[in-house]
């Protein structure tokens, strides 16, 4: 696991009571989170446990029915547009499969934040766009590619360029190393890290690679029973709730451990919930 700052810490991501709830099925009930400035914090949870949705909550795609979201101190559900906007300067956002557009070019996609926030000269967004691509690891020559000329690899780290356009202070990454091979997945992981080394970045990462958690993560939140456990990996690997257990000590998570050189058996004081 990298090797983070302490937490706890400032919290730039605060959620209190917050519920989901879509018909008469209710995905959170009462969740509380608290995500410290300069960590990587994964998000893990069974299908239907609403990870995506609670990323989805915090940048106010998704409006809860109950519940408070601040980011960097600002309600996101009752904030004003000017107040909005500026937030939304403030966090990069890579959905599953880098969601470029199609019709567009690397740099064209990379340019989209900056249109929609600022009024600059071409030659300057060209810039920034080819700046963002050698950032991600990423050949001069994909800035004129459309997204189907790409490897999944490629489009995650494209859509990872136009995620730190802006140069937030905040990523948040959903699923960014799914469909990618051990190798294309390991290299992303090392990318994130780096990038949060060295630009100070806060990371959010929904995902279900147990090799990501032990590689990069700082923290991790687990949603079950339609709340959340935080803690150090190590807490959560003591931790008994079942589904918990079966995640972290099946045999994915036994493989996890060994790569890392950690002792499957370790037991520590048990994550005890957050909410």
């Amino acid at each position: 696991m990298s090797g983070g700052p302490d937490v706890p810490g400032e919290a730039v991501i605060r959620i209190r009571g917050l519920v989901n709830r879509f018909g008469t099925e209710t995905v959170h009930d009462g969740l509380d989170l608290d995500v410290f400035r300069g960590e990587v914090l994964g998000i893990v949870g069974g299908s239907g446990s609403g990870k995506s949705v609670l990323l989805r909550t915090i940048v106010g795609l998704n409006r809860p029915a109950e519940g408070r979201v601040e980011v960097f101190g600002d309600d996101i559900m009752r904030c004003g547009e000017t107040v909005r906007r500026g937030l939304e300067k403030r966090w990069g956002v890579l959905f599953q499969d880098g969601a470029l557009f199609s019709s567009l070019t690397v740099a064209q996609n990379i340019e989209v934040p900056l249109d929609e926030h600022y009024a600059m000269p071409p030659r300057l967004k060209d810039e920034i766009a080819a700046c963002k691509i050698g950032l991600v690891g990423l050949g001069e020559d994909a800035a004129t590619k459309y997204p189907s000329q790409l490897s999944g690899g490629m489009r995650k780290r494209a859509g990872l360029a136009r995620a730190l356009a802006l140069d937030p202070e905040i990523v948040f990454l959903d699923e960014p190393t799914a469909g990618l091979d051990p190798i294309a997945a390991g290299e992303f992981d090392k990318l994130i890290r780096d990038l949060r080394q060295s630009l100070g970045l806060t990371v959010f990462m929904v995902t279900h690679d147990l090799d990501s958690l032990f590689a990069i993560c700082d923290r991790v939140a687990v949603l079950v029973d339609k709340r959340i456990r935080v803690g150090r990996l190590a807490q959560l690997l003591a931790d008994d709730h079942p589904w918990i257990r079966a995640y972290f000590h099946g045999p994915r998570g036994r493989a996890a451990l060994r790569a890392e050189g950690a002792d499957p058996a370790v037991r520590e004081t048990p994550a005890t919930a957050s909410a």
